[in-house]
């Protein structure tokens, strides 16, 4: 048990969750986890990097980054499917591997997760704010002062994404259903813009924008995309390029953002009513909905308006500014300001249930783990993060932070493939609702398929997300293993 690889059984992670102090509702349905995954997954991605990406890196080809990146996050899903049916704990990708591989990989996904998700939150609200102050500005003739405008704008502070937080803060403080239930009018509300740009847009597709649908290769210019790293020169011996075959694949590096958040459906299994049917139907069924949507939509944009020429900030909107379509290009706007609203709320949900379970275990302050007495949410985790991401995402200009966000999600993946690999063969027991089909072949196909995309991200990323993991490894060995729970022996560990 002194070992930093020591496991935490599925029978104790399960016992955890029975602690009156340390308990969560159990509350959502299949529908809710849904329409969580729904909602987080669209968002900044489809309406803004398709924009980049077709006019930088695929042209109409950007369809089939999308669904390259789809097959990749399909591949994760599954083996998070079936974790989250067999361990139904709060804590995602930290529980999985917890239960797997062991407490110092737990502990290091976990760190990871953190800054996922609390720079994800932080980029949103700084997007959504940007939207909602164009919005006022060409709408309303309403205008913040350039110093409560952001960094981002020429300002200081930026008002509308620090309150934004605080906002879904106090909403999550008050209850997952209850998150749910204005995540589901949200949803509706941008699914109907979405689905409002592909009926319409129909309309305005010119075959010619098509050609050629697979933009011929040109050498990446230094400095301009910086989406590939050296790493893919150095290991496969090619030089990176821009349009072309492998232009797909730098595309669906970049749009991989835009799915981002099917995951986050996984940290809610504690809070789920029934978890072994309802997890693979949350996790699966709304990445299925998204990436349909996904290539729907890419395919009437770029059909609709040459790729060389799209938006590289509101490539929908301006496709239909192109054709002379001002109301729709307005009803894009409202429906991308509104919501991004649900892909920070639940980000922050994220984020807030992985800090629990690390708190839980004692790997982080116990206090933290603490549930509200009458709404039976991490109410001091969800506070404290809250107010820290208010004020960077209040602070902060994020663009090149926001890379940080992808890379994180691709090592979450490869972990979790991991994971279901060790523990099928260290605990065939285990009664599993559902199961991964071909294993080990999808796992490994899901951890080669991620490593591919993180190879296309920037050296530079790579470099700030080692030094966060050097700094989450010292945090560790600092406080987390004397504190863990699993290390103590005798009645304080409560096993």
């Amino acid at each position: 048990m002194n070992s930093p690889f020591r496991t935490k059984t599925v029978e104790q992670s399960i016992r955890d969750t029975e602690e009156p102090e340390h308990a969560l509702r159990k509350s959502l349905s299949a529908w809710d986890l849904t329409v969580f995954g729904v909602g987080v997954i669209i968002g900044t991605g489809i309406f803004v990097l398709t924009g980049i990406a077709a006019r930088n890196n695929a042209g109409p080809a950007t369809a089939l980054a999308f669904v390259a990146a789809g097959i990749v996050c399909a591949l994760a899903a599954l083996c998070y499917a079936e974790f989250a049916s067999t361990v139904p704990v709060a804590g995602s990708a930290y529980t999985f591997s917890y239960a797997s591989i062991g407490e110092l990989p737990a502990w290091i996904i976990g760190w990871d997760l953190v800054l996922e998700f609390a720079l994800g939150t932080a980029v949103v609200a700084v997007g959504w704010s940007g939207y909602v102050r164009h919005l006022m500005d060409t709408n309303l003739g309403w205008t913040l002062p350039t110093s409560l405008s952001g960094p981002d704008a020429g300002g200081h502070f930026d008002l509308l994404a620090f309150l934004l937080v605080l906002v879904l803060t106090w909403i999550l403080v008050v209850g997952t259903k209850l998150s749910a239930r204005i995540t589901a009018v949200v949803v509706a509300i941008k699914v109907t813009v979405v689905l409002l740009v592909i009926i319409a847009g129909l309309f305005f597709i010119k075959s010619d924008n098509y050609s050629p649908f697979i933009p011929p290769a040109q050498p990446q210019a230094e400095g301009v995309s910086g989406w590939h790293s050296p790493l893919v020169q150095l290991l496969f011996g090619y030089e990176p390029t821009n349009f072309g075959v492998m232009g797909i694949f730098t595309a669906a590096s970049l749009i991989f953002f835009a799915f981002i958040g099917f995951d986050v459906v996984a940290t809610a299994a504690e809070e789920t009513k029934n978890p072994q049917r309802d997890m693979p139907r949350g996790i699966l069924g709304s990445l299925l909905i998204c990436t349909i949507l996904y290539v729907a939509v890419t395919l009437v944009v770029t059909g609709m308006q040459k790729y060389t020429e799209m938006s590289p900030t509101a490539p929908l909107a301006e496709a239909f500014k192109s054709v002379n379509q001002p109301f729709f290009s307005g009803a894009i706007s409202l429906g991308a300001s509104v919501g991004l609203i649900t892909v920070c709320m639940i980000l922050l949900l994220g984020q807030t249930r992985v800090f629990f379970a690390m708190s839980r275990d004692g790997l982080l302050p116990r206090t933290f783990s603490v549930t509200h007495p009458k709404y039976r949410t991490p109410y001091r985790a969800t506070i404290l993060l809250g107010v820290v991401i208010a004020v960077v995402a209040g602070f902060t200009s994020l663009e090149k932070l926001a890379e940080l966000v992808n890379i994180g999600t691709l090592f979450a993946f490869v972990v979790v493939a991991l994971g279901v690999i060790i523990l099928r063969r260290t605990r065939p027991d285990l009664h599993r609702a559902f199961r991964t089909p071909w294993v080990p072949v999808v796992p490994i196909l899901s951890i080669l398929a991620s490593l591919w995309l993180m190879l296309n991200l920037p050296a530079e990323t790579w470099l700030r997300f080692g030094i966060w993991m050097v700094i989450g490894i010292i945090v560790y060995f600092a406080y987390g293993r004397q504190h863990s729970r699993l290390g103590k022996v005798g009645a304080d560990a409560k096993y």
